[in-house]
């Protein structure tokens, strides 16, 4: 949660939580506040929109929280998913096209990340034997040995999703794939 140093006002000796002053450009987070009072917005033109603006406010709680994993890692969150995808083709080969087809965040420069990771140790590129104009990924052992060391951070969705029991995380899965079909 990001809470503003000013969020709590004394009074009669406690402390009593008050409406943060909000700073443009800066996203706060609440847990489990409606989307509502989160981004200070009563009315909307549909339940669409507000379905729409909700996954979108829903996307970027997440998303902060998991970068926040990698704060102090020598890797970025879209790193660690290109060096997943090899771990999950490995011993074979990968090919940049196979990588961006699997990218989570598919507007991420694949080629680019790959050179990031090569220079890092993480990975190796090697010219394709049967199509020289092709180039085939691999994870070192240095990218292997990092992703066991963060394995842990797939264990924090458990602690992201708490607030929800195993039926409504089935049917969260389920509703948002039917959104996406």
């Amino acid at each position: 949660m990001i809470v503003q140093l000013n969020s709590l006002k004394r009074k009669n000796n406690s402390f009593q939580e008050k409406k943060p002053r909000i700073v443009p450009g800066f996203f706060y987070f609440y847990p489990t506040v409606k989307l509502e009072d989160a981004i200070q917005q009563k009315k909307f033109k549909s339940e669409q929109q507000k379905l729409g603006i909700n996954m979108l406010y829903t996307f970027n709680w997440l998303n902060y929280q998991i970068q926040q994993k990698f704060k102090d890692k020598d890797i970025t969150v879209q790193q660690y998913n290109v060096l997943r995808i090899l771990r999950g083709q490995h011993p074979e080969p990968c090919n940049l096209k196979l990588i961006k087809a699997r990218m989570l965040d598919r507007m991420s420069d694949a080629s680019r990340i790959v050179d990031k990771l090569n220079v890092k140790g993480f990975l190796e590129r090697k010219e394709c034997a049967n199509d020289r104009r092709n180039v085939d990924v691999f994870i070192t052992e240095k990218g292997l040995e990092l992703l066991k060391s963060l394995d842990h951070i797939d264990d924090e969705y458990k602690t992201l999703f708490k607030n929800l029991n195993a039926s409504e995380i089935k049917s969260m899965n389920d509703l948002l794939d039917k959104a996406r079909g």
